[in-house]
């Protein structure tokens, strides 16, 4: 896969950054195990490590650019930020000794119930709230205990996080807008200690002479960021108005895109 692809695809995991709260991580993995097929079964971990630093560099950059207002909602989650970094770095180590089997049908199904679950359970694409009743109280922070699981699982499988914390926040009483927005700081405690634990990993042998650091490939990372970057900026300085419905079906929309692109690099 070329340059200019990467950075076409990077465009999107901008866009998704924003929009979703992704941060790359469910766009990155398909992407880099399509543009690393040649390394077999390494390909995956080398995506999820790729991933993991595309995560970063996004999330950092949109939280460093999200409104102060927006950011203070995540007060009261103090203690949640150590955890899920402390299961990541967990989930990021058990990663490398998983079959790349387990891994890849682990993303798969994970995704799977995940947009199962938001379809079909009440407090996402429509309100717990019935019709005439009261509305929904102030938005409750999440629990710090949700901290270390959703670290190991976002960790191990190069998601994020975002999967997990967006829909959380939404039962918490946050609109889309705000669900997503701050998926990106959470996002960032799980991927920090991946990207670390990733880059201090030796290369698997399929992979040498690639020019990988660790288990991470950096011109997949760095065409993803190229493209990835300024759609993060222009995004968050004018960001779309979106009906929350809608953002909400799109979010559900996506993670069946993605489930569905991870089945077809299988090979």
């Amino acid at each position: 896969m070329d340059v200019v692809t990467l950075m076409a695809i990077g465009l999107l995991t901008g866009a998704t950054t924003v929009l979703f709260g992704f941060g790359g991580g469910f766009v990155a993995v398909p992407v880099v195990v399509w543009a690393d097929a040649a390394l077999g079964t390494a390909a995956l971990p080398v995506a999820t490590a790729t991933s993991a630093l595309v995560m970063v560099v996004n999330a950092a950059f949109a939280t460093a650019v999200t409104p102060r207002p927006v950011l203070l909602a995540l007060r009261g989650s103090g203690a949640l930020l150590p955890l899920l970094a402390a299961g990541a770095c967990a989930g990021a180590y058990a990663s490398r000794f998983a079959p790349p089997a387990l891994a890849r049908w682990a993303f798969v199904a994970y995704t799977a119930l995940t947009a199962l679950d938001l379809l079909l359970r009440p407090g996402f694409l429509r309100t717990a709230t019935p019709p005439g009743a009261e509305p929904a109280r102030t938005p409750r922070p999440l629990p710090a205990a949700a901290g270390a699981p959703i670290g190991v699982v976002a960790a191990f499988l190069g998601v994020g996080g975002s999967v997990m914390t967006v829909p959380a926040m939404r039962r918490a009483g946050h609109p889309m807008r705000i669900a997503t927005a701050l998926a990106n700081p959470l996002t960032l405690a799980v991927a920090l200690p991946a990207v670390a634990v990733s880059l201090a990993a030796s290369p698997p042998p399929a992979a040498t002479g690639t020019g990988l650091v660790g288990l991470v490939d950096p011109y997949a990372a760095g065409a993803l960021l190229l493209g990835a970057l300024p759609v993060i900026a222009v995004l968050r300085r004018r960001p779309p108005r979106i009906p929350d419905r809608v953002h909400a079906c799109a979010y559900l929309a996506l993670l069946g895109l993605v489930a569905l692109a991870m089945l077809l690099t299988g090979g």
